[in-house]
Order: structure tokens, then sequence, then C-alpha cells
């Protein structure tokens, strides 16, 4: 595993200069609290049609931002200029901010306790810096990838894509905590395309490699990641997806691959448990949360084998890092234990309101203009600790159902409650064994019947890590990056839609 250092460009800016400037102009102006985080963010996106270069596309976001506590108050400002006396002038005008919001206040402002930590320095865990791999190495693997799927029959267009991303922060406040830290991010994806020219109906099938939290070693021939195998197969799969039987709506048993089940997990229990949504205070974008805190500690979210953590030190975890932007130094805890809900994702704001002595370190901004705000962890489902069952071995257990690979569309209720879920694949089970490709499946229901009727975990070697660059919240919107893991698992009687019937055709 690679042992970078974060990138001397970075650390030749004046940060620490910068942070004195800011906070002492913050407490000389009567900020209770401070924090200044100078934030860099790199990003290049490829995108590929048809093996033919559509766009590339390099972009670069810097600058310094302020937030302070007065009188029991947020107050927040930032500034694309980094320089010394930018700096002051800026923590001033955060006080200022919240001076002026003062009288709107209903909550006063507590943070929960936290270690001072001195000095401190993360980098995540990668080998190759995607950015200091050349453009056209990049695009010519891409090219690559795309002409392996359209050599194939019946594959009729190709799309390739690639997003990479480099973080860098520097945090430091009041109570004397300082961090630097870095992190790598990167996120291919091929797809084919078929069209029927008769009738102009088409269909879709995609890779299954997940973002991560790793460098440019994630693709070619050493990666982590088989891609070879998987883009010889995508043509025999979505030819055999084109010519497969409709789906029969009704209640079916299930066989979900992690590679599908990742974004139920982000949507019904990552969400759920994010506490400013469980409280009402992130209401307007996407909704609130049916886990209200009166339920914690009883609300049966699902069987007693559902076993959910939150984690922001997984290992190439899109949400793992070092320290958050509130200085708290990441942690691993349980949100359901044996089924029942038993913890919330938190910032040190929402920590100190559950009566809580400590954040779990859940505060992020995706950009040096946006302020703070609680995020997602990396939320994840725990395998079977005790029998390492396979995929197989789930699908052994059924007589009659579906196995579910791979995500695609999905559609969830403000209070993270009612959803129903497409995928890339649907595989009909009969007498343990699977029978051939199904069309046109969705499956629904509310999120404790759901989890209510998992049956079966699998065991460890069945577990994956999921994700998505591009979970959205907040007005104004901000972006992040979360990973999910999960075994494959096996749920019962689970109601399954006609997706086709559904739309009237």
């Amino acid at each position: 595993m690679g042992t970078h250092q974060v990138d001397a460009e970075f650390l030749a800016l004046p940060l620490r200069q910068l942070a004195d400037a800011a906070l002492s102009a913050a407490r000389a102006a009567g900020a209770s609290h401070a924090d200044c985080r100078v934030h860099r963010l790199l990003t290049q996106s490829i995108r590929l049609r048809d093996g033919t270069v559509q766009a590339v596309a390099d972009s670069a976001t810097l600058g310094l931002a302020v937030r302070v506590v007065v009188d029991g108050t947020w107050g927040f400002a930032s500034n694309a200029e980094l320089s010394p006396e930018v700096a002051a002038a800026t923590a001033r005008q955060a006080v200022a901010v919240a001076t002026t919001l003062r009288p709107l206040n209903r909550d006063r402002v507590e943070l929960a306790a936290e270690p001072v930590y001195a000095d401190a320095t993360w980098v995540s865990p990668y080998e190759i810096d995607p950015f200091g791999v050349p453009t056209a190495e990049k695009v010519e693997l891409l090219t690559d990838y795309s002409a392996r799927l359209a050599a194939s029959d019946g594959v009729d267009h190709t799309s390739a894509s690639l997003l990479q991303v480099k973080e860098q922060t520097f945090y430091a406040d009041s109570a004397g905590t300082t961090v630097t830290q870095q992190r790598v991010r990167l996120h291919p994806a091929l797809e084919a395309i078929t069209v029927d020219q008769s009738s102009g109906v088409f269909e879709t099938m995609r890779t299954l490699a997940p973002p991560v939290g790793r460098g440019w070693e994630y693709l070619g021939t050493a990666s982590t990641w088989d891609w070879s195998t998987e883009l010889a197969r995508i043509p025999e799969w979505l030819a055999e997806k084109v010519k497969a039987p409709t789906v029969e709506a009704g209640p079916t048993d299930l066989v979900i691959d992690p590679t599908n089940l990742w974004l139920t997990i982000h949507e019904s229990i990552g969400h759920a448990t994010e506490y400013d949504r469980a409280i009402g205070y992130e209401s307007a974008y996407a909704g609130t949360s049916f886990a209200t805190p009166d339920k914690l500690g009883t609300l049966q979210y699902g069987t007693s084998i559902m076993n959910v953590t939150a984690d922001r030190t997984e290992e190439h975890g899109l949400a793992s890092i070092g320290y958050d932007d509130d200085g708290v130094a990441s942690q691993r805890w349980d949100l359901v234990r044996d089924g029942v809900l038993v913890g919330y994702q938190l910032d040190r704001v929402f920590a100190a309101r559950l009566g809580l002595e400590r954040s779990n370190g859940c505060s992020y901004a995706d950009s040096p203009h946006h302020v703070p705000i609680q995020r997602m962890a990396n939320v994840s489902l725990q395998p079977d600790p005790v029998s390492d069952s396979t995929t197989d071995d789930l699908i052994s257990r059924v007589d009659n159902g579906i196995y579910i690979v791979g995500d695609k569309s999905w559609s969830i209720d403000m209070q993270r409650y009612n959803f129903q879920f497409t995928g890339q694949r649907f595989f009909r089970i009969r007498n343990g064994q699977l029978d051939g490709q199904l069309r046109d499946v969705a499956y629904q229901a509310t999120t404790t019947d759901f989890w209510g009727s998992m049956e079966a975990v699998g065991g460890p070697s069945t577990w994956r890590l999921g994700g998505a660059f591009n979970c959205g919240k907040a007005q104004p919107g901000q972006v992040a990056a979360v990973s999910h893991g999960c075994p494959s698992v096996l749920v019962r009687g689970v109601n399954i839609l006609n997706t086709r019937t559904e739309a009237g055709q």
C-alpha cells in the first residue's frame, strides 16, 4: 500500500499564518469558538462515447472558510483569496454574520467536547496518484475498454467515464487542534447499449465496479477489480436480458447481491439515521426520517441478524477521513444492533443535543465556500460472523425467486420509509438454481417490512464495498461521496412490480 504524503504544493500555502490570523481576529471580535479551514479540491472528468472522447474537464477549487460561535449562534464566511489580512477580515465577517443572526436563533449552539489534536496529518491509502498519470494514458485505457465492448455482436453503442478527485484540507480551531489531510477517490464506469432498430427500444448493461478511495491502481490488469472478465461477459448478459421474459408481479423471495443492496442501505438506513433528519432539522431537501429519537433503543428496524455500523475509518471508503470538519477524530459505531435502532450519525452540535459526551465525526463541507453540515459515514450491513455462507448457499434456499445484481434506479419517500428499487440484472431462481434472466423488475417495500423479512445474510466472503460519488444534501446543495459495505442477503416475500406494466405499456 502506498505511503503518500500531502502534496508539497498544498503544504507550501501559508496555512498556519492564515489560521493564526483568522482565529486571532475571531477571538478579538468576541467569538467563543472559531475554526478555520483551507480547502483545495482537484477534479478531472473524462467521458467517451463509442470510443471517442466527448469531454475532458479539469477543475480546481481553493479557498478559506471561517466559522465562529458568538453568543450561541453560528457565523460563517469564506474567501478565495489566501492572505493573512483577508483571513482576518473573513473572520470578522463571520462574527458579524453571527451577531446579525443572533435575534433569530432559537437553538443555542453547544459543542460536544473533543480532545485537542496538534499537528495531526492523515492521507488516504492509495498507490498511484491519478493526477500524476497523463490524461492520454487514461483516455487510451478507456478507449481500449470501450473497444472490447463494441467488438461484441449486439452492442450498438458504448459509453465510458472516469471521475477522479483529490481533496486537501487544513483545519485549525481555537481549542488548539491543527489537522492536515489529503484523500483521493476514483470512479470509472463503462456501459454497453443495444438498440432495437425497428422499435427504437434500447437496453443497457453497466460495469459494477464501485467508486473507491483508491488511486490509478484501481484500473488496469493489476486492479482489485476483474475488468477483463466483466467486460467480456457484459455483452452476453445484455443479449440474454434483451430476450428475457418479463417478470410476474407479486410477493417473491429475493437474494440480493451487494452490488444492488448498497443503494438500499444508503437510502433506507444511511439517510434515515442522520440525526438532523430525524429531528426535522433537515427537511426541505429529500425529507426527514421515520427513525425519530423517541424510537432510539426500541425501534425494531429489522430481524435479529441485522447489524449495521457507521464507519469513518473503513479502508478505501469514500467517506473515510482522519478527522471531520469539526476537528473530531474518525470512529466506528453501531446504528442498528440485533435489528434494533441504537445510534445516529452526528456532528458536535447534534451530539450535544442528543446528550452524548462526544460527536462521532460526521461533519463535512464539500467546498471552502460551504458551511460544514452533518454528512453520512460509510454505513454498512455486517456479514454473518459465524457461518461463511456464500451467495450460492443463499440461492440454494429459494424454491422460486429472483437474484438481483447491480444498481440502477430508485425511489424513496420523504420519510425514508416507502421505497422501490430496480437493478442491472435479474436472474430467476428455480429449485435453488439460477434459471436465466428476467426483465422489468422492481422491488417495493417499507423500510421496516423489508429489513424485517431478511432471513439470512451471507458470510464475510460475500461482503463488498459499494458506494456513490454524488450523495446530495442541504440548501445550498452539497455533494458528498460515501461507501456502503454489505454481504449478499436473503429476504422473503418482498413485493415485486412489473415496471413495464406499471408504466402502462
